[in-house]
């Protein structure tokens, strides 16, 4: 045993791997429960009485040994990291120095609320599943009407109808039946509808609607809010016309086209609000009137922009971002608006 104990102090005192797995291989060797140092612990139950007394001794120094030897080897391992830390040079740049930015959709949202915000509008959020009768019924749409049709919309379920909402004029309808007038909201979020995607068209996409609605609310506050957007989402110098349309919640309705490059374009649909739909939020149409108007946050983006394909919107491709000017460090672009 004498011997045997001289062979694992020497083994204890020669060990030098400080490296992870030199330290975790010590610890089994010599201080774990599978130890050779356990294993000389276990004879020494056996010996006796003259011959412990002889061992005991230093069978406990190469046990205080290993653990000193334990804590030395990881000691050495932690000053090695910390001569690598301080060998390296934190005042460089780091190597990827790309930083987030607004995405263009954000961008025209958060001006689109602005600018109405600026005017006294307040901003109003509801459900993406709706009820049909949020979505249809009190909007004065038909029973016939193609968009109640499973070729144009997302439903969830038939009998009762739910669907994914396909504008946001659901939260309309939640707000004139849970607050009397006067009421000036406009409603941002996402609606859905069963289009095949496309450059031009996608199955789900960003909506801003407006309602007004109060006392004496005519025609020409109508047009004189939607001039005041354009000119402020544009600029001074755009020029605009309204030309007759037809949606089921507004009487009379319109578009709203502003002139582009040598020809119109449309960005909004508008009106006023259909006295039905008033009616079936109990508010009385002979007291009260008003308008509303949606636009598609998408279109207004590509028009603003110059982006040609609705689908890139989408990808997440930091480099179709960086094409249209949406580098995160290009400061004066995402400035502009």
């Amino acid at each position: 045993m004498e011997k045997e104990i001289r062979n694992i102090e020497e083994e204890i005192k020669s060990y030098s791997d400080s490296s992870k797995g030199g330290i975790e291989k010590f610890r089994i060797n010599f201080v774990s429960k599978k130890s050779v140092i356990n294993k000389v612990f276990e004879n020494f139950k056996n010996l006796s009485v003259e011959d412990k007394k002889k061992f005991g001794g230093p069978i406990n120094h190469i046990k205080t040994l290993a653990k000193k030897k334990l804590i030395e080897l990881s000691s050495i391992k932690e000053q090695a990291g910390e001569k690598k830390d301080l060998d390296f040079d934190y005042s460089l740049p780091p190597q990827d120095d790309t930083l987030g930015s607004k995405h263009p959709l954000r961008i025209v949202r958060n001006k689109i609320i602005k600018i109405f915000r600026d005017i006294g509008f307040s901003i109003e959020d509801g459900p993406e599943i709706e009820k049909d009768w949020y979505n249809f019924t009190a909007l004065n749409f038909p029973e016939n009407h193609p968009a109640r049709e499973m070729q144009d919309t997302f439903f969830i379920s038939k009998n009762p109808d739910v669907v994914l909402r396909t504008h946001t004029s659901n939260v309309q309808i939640r707000l004139m039946e849970k607050e009397k007038p006067p009421l000036r909201v406009v409603i941002p979020g996402r609606v859905y509808r069963n289009e095949t995607v496309s450059a031009k068209s996608h199955c789900f996409f960003h909506q801003v609607e407006g309602l007004y609605v109060d006392k004496g609310v005519s025609f020409k506050d109508l047009k004189d809010t939607l001039y005041y957007f354009a000119r402020e989402m544009f600029g001074d110098k755009t020029e605009v016309r309204f030309r007759p349309s037809y949606f089921p919640f507004t009487e009379p309705s319109a578009e709203m086209d502003i002139k582009w490059k040598n020809g119109w374009l449309e960005i909004l649909g508008s009106g006023l609000v259909d006295p039905n739909v008033l009616e079936n939020c109990n508010i009385d149409s002979k007291e009260y009137s008003g308008f509303a108007f949606g636009m598609g946050i998408e279109r207004l983006s590509m028009l603003k922009y110059g982006i040609t394909d609705m689908r890139g919107l989408f990808d997440l491709n930091l480099k179709w971002l960086d094409h249209y000017g949406f580098s995160p460090l290009d400061l004066k672009t995402r400035s502009e608006i």
